[in-house]
């Protein structure tokens, strides 16, 4: 039945209209258009010669992927033009209209309306005088006020004599004010926020602490352009001083997001260094971060770190020094193509008190692993180039000591990867390096020109098995079958003694302290200056454990044990290298049990001891308890990792109900008896914020007991954390 012929007939037969316009059901007078009725009372009357729908007492109209709710609403099905009247509500994909009385035009989406309402989170608006193109997406209105807030009276809005509002990209706004409440606190000539990111907004974290006084920590969020956004900081602490900074963000397309951060504080009282001496007053953070991709293939990397002193990032940024407490400085330019890949690496150091390794500049050609022709063999290489200067950290009154030389080297190895049975897969590899070092200069030089030829050779073994118990079935485990796979693995290395040997070269890439096994292929074992005789066997049994939930397949446990058998051994080196085991284990989708261990068999010593249990039933609670051990290593070698500790530690989050939460973490230090650290917070979530009170009491083994307590809010339009960074990274709730 065409869509003229069912109008038609419902016109002639009104009384079949008025019996169902009370039915909660649709009504199709025409291809295309959908009528629903909200309430017993809703009637529709049809005009045919004219196309004209007439729907009153609470009706919905919907065409394509619009919809039209109103008290009262004229429609031309012809032209699509629709008046309505009370409550008007039009949604249209994921943005909403409210008004008393909007005209909308289904076809061309063009809207008009005297007064307005629409938003979609995190941004709402209210306007008079409406003009709305919405197919092109732009919509021009007077007399507006944009606010985060989605409630009648909003607290914080910014009202404006013009608005523009481009769904899901920018509003518009020109002579506008912000409000809190019904005070007007600041005033702009012309405002933008962008729709698909955060927007402008104050941070504000009132606290205090043992070693600031009273603080105030204040950041001013804003977007000047869609390339361009920032944030000012003005800080004050009583026993501090005052502090201010200013962070910028670009976006630049293919030239990357660069960002810039500068931070001053004028501190009455800096304290000392860790070497005991004096700190200035005045103290400095500057940092730049810069990825860019230009072409493809070819990739920018920038960062910068200067502090003008050692503490001032710990002191004034303890989260981003919890991650790195020595940040390094450098631009790297990498081009890669499918064989090969060059980079450039330069490497100042901007820090006097921070030792580095400068690498003005490195240059290194990167041989991606390869077929050599028609044959199963592979080759891959990588040299490098560059003048190198080791600088050790300065010393009021001694001259620093330090060590610079140019270096090439060049690894080449050949891998013949070849399989036996269907089953048990070997991997031989054969190769050679060759490594020149120009004269050591510097007050810390004692080496001369030098060249060093390497050979080593090496062996992969493995092969998978796996087993299949279908019919396998508990509840307790959450087991719906089970499928076991080992992997058991041999990698066998062997390098005969150089010459000249590691002492008599400068360590620019020698051995750092490790908690892990390195690794013992090439290149990815990279530390050039301190390769020496190696003959050994590292062996790998490698498992897991698979079964279904909520029909898809699930890792139920995994553990791998690693080894190293020293076929020969020197001065104070054991047989037997340490063993190492790594455990992740799911006995139900919502709980993880993880351990990680290291033990020096012949020593009959554990070493490192690593364990933690999650447990996260529902949205209510999650509960993370653990135990760490890592054992003293003062060894001579380079790898030793100096003291150790002995800490249980345990993090509950309990969420009351929707508006209330608890968090409670403890790290107790098992040899000295104490509460190392302690954290209570407590979140209340408000009508569009959500605030937290976070109370921290440290106790480090030198210095005095540390207190701090502090406020933190945050917009849900615009959340300073994302979901779970606050338990990642706790520091943030007391500042920065």
């Amino acid at each position: 039945m065409t869509g003229r012929f069912r109008i038609a007939a419902l016109a002639a037969l009104g009384w079949i209209a008025l019996a169902l316009a009370g039915q909660d059901q649709p009504l199709k007078p025409a291809d295309g258009w959908e009528l629903y009725s909200l309430t017993d009372q809703s009637r529709f009357e049809y005009r045919p010669a004219q196309g004209i729908v007439l729907g009153t007492n609470g009706v919905v109209i919907r065409y394509g992927e619009a919809s039209l709710t109103a008290d009262v609403v004229w429609l031309n099905q012809e032209t699509g033009e629709a008046v309505a009247e009370g409550r008007v509500r039009i949604m249209h994909a994921d943005q909403v209209w409210v008004g008393e009385r909007i005209r909308y035009n289904f076809r061309t989406r063009r809207m008009q309306a005297e007064q307005f309402r629409t938003g979609r989170p995190p941004v709402f608006v209210a306007a008079e005088g409406l003009d709305a193109d919405t197919a092109g997406a732009v919509y021009t209105a007077t007399n507006a006020w944009l606010t985060t807030d989605d409630v009648a009276v909003p607290f914080d809005r910014i009202e404006a004599r013009q608005i523009v509002v481009v769904p899901g990209q920018y509003v518009e706004l020109r002579h506008a004010t912000l409000y809190l409440g019904s005070v007007p606190v600041f005033y702009f000539p012309y405002y933008r926020r962008s729709l698909a990111e955060s927007g402008p907004r104050w941070d504000v974290v009132p606290g205090y602490r043992s070693r600031f006084g009273a603080y105030l920590l204040g950041t001013w969020w804003w977007q000047l352009t869609p390339q361009l956004e920032g944030a000012v900081h003005l800080d004050y602490r009583t026993q501090r001083g005052p502090g201010a900074g200013l962070d910028l963000q670009g976006h630049a397309g293919p030239w990357g997001d660069p960002r810039l951060e500068y931070y001053y504080a004028h501190d009455t009282d800096p304290g000392t260094d860790p070497r005991g001496g004096t700190i200035d007053p005045d103290r400095h953070r500057l940092a730049l971060a810069w990825l860019a991709r230009p072409w493809t293939n070819t990739a920018l990397r920038a960062q910068l770190r200067y502090f003008t002193d050692p503490r001032v990032e710990q002191d004034f940024f303890e989260s981003l020094y919890r991650r790195n407490p020595q940040p390094r400085t450098f631009f790297e330019l990498e081009q890669s193509a499918e064989r090969w890949g060059l980079e450039l690496l330069a490497e100042p150091r901007v820090n006097d008190f921070f030792q580095t390794v400068e690498r003005l500049p490195e240059v290194r050609l990167n041989g991606w692993r390869q077929p050599i022709g028609q044959t199963p063999l592979f080759y891959e290489s990588q040299s490098s180039l560059g003048f190198y200067r080791l600088r050790y950290p300065e010393t009021n009154g001694w001259i620093e000591p330090r060590v610079e030389a140019w270096r090439g080297d060049s690894l080449h190895q050949v891998i013949w990867p070849w399989t036996v049975g269907d089953w048990l897969h070997i991997t031989p590899e054969i190769g050679g390096r060759l490594t020149a070092y120009g004269e050591a200069d510097g007050p810390g030089a004692r080496t001369s020109d030098e060249t060093r030829a390497l050979f080593h050779t090496g062996l992969d073994l493995s092969f998978k098995a796996s087993r299949t118990w279908p019919e396998l079935h508990s509840a307790w485990l959450d087991l719906d079958g089970l499928r076991h796979v080992v992997q058991p693995s041999v990698r066998y290395l062997f390098m005969p003694r150089p010459h000249p040997r590691p002492t008599a070269l400068p360590r620019f890439d020698g051995l750092q302290p490790s908690l892990w096994m390195l690794p013992l292929d090439f290149p990815a074992y990279n530390a050039v200056d301190a390769l020496d005789k190696m003959h050994v066997l590292r062996l790998g049994l490698h498992q897991r454990w698979y079964t279904k939930r909520n029909r898809t397949v699930s890792t139920l446990a995994a553990w791998s044990l690693y080894t190293d058998l020293a076929l020969e051994t020197g001065p104070g080196q054991d047989t037997w290298n340490d063993l190492l085991s790594d455990l992740v284990f799911r006995p139900r989708s919502w709980a993880v049990l993880r351990s990680a261990v290291r033990v020096a068999p012949e020593a009959g010593q554990l070493r490192l001891a690593f364990h933690s249990l999650t447990l996260e039933p529902n949205d209510r609670w999650n509960w993370t308890l653990g135990h760490y051990y890592l054992h003293d290593d003062f060894r001579n070698d380079p790898t030793a990792w100096g003291p150790g500790h002995h800490l249980l530690f345990h993090s509950l989050l309990w969420r009351w109900d929707d508006n209330w939460a608890f968090r409670i973490t403890h790290h107790y230090e098992v040899d000295e008896g104490q509460l190392q650290e302690q954290f209570y917070t407590v979140y209340r979530d408000f009508r569009s914020w959500t605030g937290a009170v976070t109370f921290r009491v440290r106790n480090p083994r030198q210095g005095p007991t540390d207190y701090a307590v502090a406020f933190a809010f945050s917009l849900k339009a615009a959340p300073k954390y994302r979901v779970g960074e606050d338990n990642l990274q706790p520091y943030g709730l007391l500042g920065r």
